[in-house]
């Protein structure tokens, strides 16, 4: 990864915006690491050949070669090995120069650069290559933002990749609101105030060098703070548990953040999570994509996310009507032949499919559409006997349709995405939803908890996962709410209260 890469323009192909916002601040700092070429400094010397079953000197195939693109990529890097000892110094120096500068701006404190492990980890190591002192304030801050990602506990310690207070707080107010009342002050109202004091409006974002004439802002991010990289996904649920408390001083936050996402909106309707269109398919044939995650195109869960808020925004300003059917017609498009839609950023399918539903009910689609009457027969159809569902990882490494939707056991969260599903298809007095309800209320623990071992997120679908530890606390407290309200005759979405 040679650090002239940073020097790429725009029009390029390959220039680090076109790469997701994960990879971009996971690559500039590495190739930092790859051109200066530091040396552990174990003080015994020690190696870890013992992990390598073909010593990495005599590794000739670690790269998949399976297709010309591939191929291509490889000769390239190996023209570029062979060229780099001949590029200029004053060239070499100007990259180093804008390679640090763009870390500097992105350090973001102690909640580190981008707020996810990998980055964090590469610049601190990118730093330590420099000769940067160790306790000059930005090393100090580095390591403080890893540190900050430790739970350590009497019996466990393990390190988080990420943290997520800005997804869980919108996704409680949700499941609140279900439970008890849109404007629930002793709760609802103490976090709709601090997610506000998080909003983005006008601060520095990569996402602005696709957007160079948006003034202002609207989003979220993910994390305790990460100015540089709001969330499209956040922002759509942010703004709709702010939406349905259907109070006055909100209102700003959540306009803006509508004229953000708008602006975000892909050209094929869809939204991805950090970036627009970006879609060049073609890098994640590069060797650099083990993970086969180096872009960020549009995606079904997030676009049906945005189509979740933007269904109750319209409402108020029917401006956003063509957004919304953009985004609507996208989702169409991607539903799949057995009826259900990919999960991207949760596992898998029952996510994906959940996600579409709730959306599609919330835009008015009919529960007898036979889109929504076919996805619901699948939901039916992967039903365990427990009265559960539950979905492994594998079908990110094996789509076919005999494994969608399967796994050894039930979890709570994915018979919660279920129920949910089913609920918005209209099937409240069907046998599967009493099913899964009781399946539900056997296994909540006396705290009022449910407790589950599996991911429950795709970081990197085929090779990283994430487990949401508060994903079996509301989402079945969302589902079980959504069903004793509407059995009870109370559609809280349609009256507003």
């Amino acid at each position: 990864i040679p650090i002239e890469l940073i020097l790429l323009p725009k029009w390029l192909p390959l220039n680090i915006y076109n790469l997701s916002f994960w990879a971009r601040t996971v690559i500039v700092p590495l190739s930092i690491i790859c051109t200066i070429k530091p040396k552990a400094k174990s003080p015994d010397l020690n190696t870890i050949s013992e992990l390598f079953i073909t010593s990495p000197e005599k590794e000739k195939n670690y790269f998949d070669s399976s297709s010309l693109a591939k191929k291509l990529f490889l000769a390239f890097d190996s023209l570029g090995q062979t060229v780099e000892p001949l590029l200029p110094k004053w060239l070499r120096d100007r990259a180093f120069k804008q390679a640090e500068d763009w870390i500097y701006e992105r350090l973001n404190g102690e909640h580190g650069l981008g707020s996810v492990m990998p980055a964090m980890l590469y610049t601190y190591e990118a730093m330590d290559a420099m000769g940067i002192d160790r306790n000059d304030p930005r090393m100090l801050d580095a390591k403080k933002a890893m540190q900050n990602l430790l739970i350590i506990n009497k019996t466990e310690a393990y390190c988080q990749p990420s943290t997520s207070p800005v997804w869980d707080t919108a996704f409680s107010m949700l499941a609140l609101q279900e439970g008890m009342s849109r404007a629930e002050p002793a709760a609802n109202r103490k976090a709709a105030n601090w997610l506000a004091s998080k909003q983005l409006t006008d601060e520095p974002g990569d996402w602005r060098v696709n957007c160079p004439d948006f003034k202002g802002g609207g989003g979220w991010a993910f994390q305790f703070s990460s100015p540089h990289y709001p969330d499209i996904d956040d922002t759509a649920i942010v703004s709709l548990a702010m939406l349905q408390m259907n109070l006055p001083e909100y209102e700003p936050a959540i306009e803006s953040s509508a004229r953000w996402l708008q602006v975000m909106q892909s050209k094929n309707g869809g939204f991805g999570a950090f970036d627009i269109d970006n879609t060049n398919y073609f890098i994640n044939h590069t060797p650099l994509a083990d993970y086969v995650s180096l872009i960020d195109p549009p995606t079904v869960d997030i676009t049906a996310r945005c189509v979740l808020f933007l269904s109750n925004f319209v409402k108020k300003d029917p401006t956003y009507q063509q957004t919304l059917n953009a985004a609507i017609n996208f989702l169409w498009k991607e539903q799949e032949k057995d009826g259900t839609w990919f999960g991207r950023w949760g596992c898998n399918y029952i996510y994906g499919t959940w996600s579409v539903l709730i959306a599609m009910e919330q835009a008015g689609i009919p529960h007898n559409d036979h889109r929504i009457q076919q996805a619901a027969k699948w939901l039916k159809s992967v039903q365990r006997s427990d009265g559960g569902w539950g979905e492994d990882n594998l079908t990110y490494h094996d789509s076919s349709f005999k494994k969608r939707g399967q796994f050894h056991t039930s979890t709570s969260f994915q018979t919660a995405w279920a129920l949910l599903g089913l609920l918005a298809a209209g099937e409240v007095k069907s046998k599967e939803v009493e099913s899964g309800i009781n399946y539900l209320l056997a296994t909540q623990r006396d705290n009022g908890y449910w407790k589950d071992l599996n991911f429950s997120g795709a970081g990197s679908p085929g090779a990283v996962y994430f487990k949401y530890h508060g994903y079996e606390a509301y989402f079945p407290l969302w589902a079980l709410s959504r069903y004793r309200n509407l059995k009870d005759g109370r559609d809280l979405y349609k009256s507003g209260q």
